[in-house]
């Protein structure tokens, strides 16, 4: 079992054999969870957004770049006509 003091500002340094078994680096950040009469820590890892390519399904199939292009376009273009009506 690893150990580490509190600092007066509460702040505790995580031992670096913890660090290296859970892979937590600098600038990385830990979650806490309170149970009972003890603390669980775990890193909490940033993604890449490309680790979320596919993680939702797509309940549509996409429209392409034109048609999309398209559509903004016709919106825009009315919502100036309705602003420019004397």
């Amino acid at each position: 079992m690893q150990h580490a003091k509190v600092t007066y500002k509460g702040q505790i340094t995580i031992p670096k054999a913890v660090r290296e078994a859970l892979n937590i680096e600098d600038g990385d950040s830990v979650a806490l969870r309170v149970e009972g009469d003890h603390a669980i820590l775990r890193p909490v890892k940033k993604k890449v957004l490309l680790e979320f390519f596919g993680a939702l399904p797509a309940t549509k199939p996409y429209p392409g770049t034109a048609s999309v292009r398209k559509r903004v376009g016709k919106k825009l273009g009315e919502n100036l006509c309705t602003r420019i009506k004397p």
